[in-house]
């Protein structure tokens, strides 16, 4: 048996024994988790920097992928502050729906239980190593990590403690397990050891997420890029939107949930443009437009048609004038990845038919795109974005991360 498919084994294992475990012993467990890296962020940060040196010293990533990578005090205090909301989140597991009396006697029902192991693979980003164990572990799964080799001191670090809580409520150490062999050859044996794992959830950029959908032979939730758009309307409110876009855009620009495309209603571009772009200038971002973007501005770029596709994940944006909101609409439908799109508007009749029309996991009036994120939908951290449709859309929170089985109670009916 290989290393990749002995740990995945372990956490199958693990998978059996968590199925059952109060939710008092899985609270536990999470506040251990919290505790553990507080109390040695010190180390963590430590590992971190050596992953951030070892990219230093590689050509071809970007600031934002450094970005996704670095670690702060912030950063791991958002970690904690994740796992204490978990632990104090309602269990899902256990909870019955839906019981209803058969004619012939029979109740019956639903009852929501753990998937069983989750596997995640996942590109850079530490934090998601802690999110994925907790909510994994709440709500009754195990869970097999495998990050990027770019952040495998990190994981490393974080893992250690992470187990070390498990174990100290009693629970299998195999309820979190890291693959640390960085070749690509584990992965793609993970993505098809379906005796061990009973789904398999892909967090990064496209690329990653269509190798594991093409390779993988174990049951996928994808999670998709995020190519999102803010739409003002003929009708905004134009200092909210320009500090609605200008946070959605430069806030935090390497993240999915962050405002790739501007779209603008041609009545309000006049109003409107000139400052913003000054501000997108100001914040060093760099604008691509159409032609009558690039009208207002002889530092905007021409935008391409694949400009419109492009999840930029840095401090880029598109910008078009459009001269309705159903023009912005058949945009977004045509060119976004249904992750999150955005509207700013005063009109009820327009904030509607946008929230209708638009196809995507997440939809907002008067927000930013940014706010897509488990902790921020009070779920306690998520397992990523779902931009398909087929058992969960949008941030994967707890009851995203169990099913539920049938449940009959009967006093000695048979069938005829």
């Amino acid at each position: 048996m290989s290393e990749t498919a002995r740990r995945a084994a372990e956490a199958k294992e693990a998978s059996l024994v968590l199925a059952a475990a109060a939710t008092k012993q899985k609270n536990a467990a999470i506040l251990a988790m919290a505790k553990l890296i507080k109390d040695n962020r010190e180390a963590v940060l430590a590992a971190n920097e050596v992953d951030l040196a070892a990219l230093a010293a590689k050509e071809g990533y970007s600031k934002a992928f450094y970005d996704r990578l670095k670690l702060t005090q912030g950063r791991i205090a958002d970690m904690e502050e994740g796992l204490l909301q978990l632990a104090g989140l309602p269990d899902p597991v256990g909870e019955v729906t839906g019981m209803t009396l058969r004619p012939n006697g029979l109740q019956v029902g639903r009852v929501r239980v753990p998937l069983g192991v989750i596997g995640i693979i996942y590109e850079a980003r530490p934090n998601v190593t802690v999110d994925a164990a907790g909510l994994a572990l709440k709500a009754g799964n195990a869970v097999v990590l495998r990050g990027s080799s770019e952040a495998i001191h990190s994981n490393k670090a974080l893992v250690r403690l992470l187990r070390m809580a498990v174990e100290s409520a009693a629970l299998p150490a195999g309820a979190v397990t890291l693959i640390e062999d960085t070749d690509r050859a584990a992965v793609l044996e993970l993505m098809r050891l379906n005796n061990y794992l009973d789904v398999l959830i892909p967090r990064g950029g496209a690329a990653l997420i269509q190798s594991v959908v093409e390779n993988a032979s174990v049951p996928v939730i994808e999670t998709g890029i995020g190519n999102c758009h803010t739409f003002v309307d003929a009708s905004a409110d134009l200092e909210m939107a320009g500090m609605i876009a200008l946070n959605a855009k430069t806030q935090r620009p390497g993240v999915c949930n962050a405002m790739e495309t501007l779209l603008v209603h041609s009545t309000v571009a006049d109003a409107f443009l000139p400052r913003m772009l000054e501000r997108l200038f100001a914040a060093g971002v760099e604008v691509r437009g159409c032609p009558r973007t690039r009208s207002y501005d002889q530092r905007v770029f021409p935008a391409g048609e694949e400009d419109w596709y492009t999840e930029y994940l840095d401090l880029i944006l598109a910008v078009k004038v459009v001269d309705s909101l159903q023009e912005a609409i058949a945009h977004i439908n045509r060119y976004g990845s249904r992750h999150s799109e955005a509207i700013v508007t005063s009109q009820y009749k327009n904030a509607r038919e946008f929230l209708s029309a638009v196809d995507a996991a997440a939809v907002y009036v008067n927000a930013s795109t940014r706010f897509t994120d488990g902790f921020e939908f009070g779920l306690g951290a998520e397992m990523g974005i779902s931009t398909q449709k087929l058992h969960a859309r949008g941030p994967m929170g707890l009851q995203e991360l169990t099913t539920t089985k049938f449940i009959i109670y009967g006093d000695g009916q048979v069938r005829g």
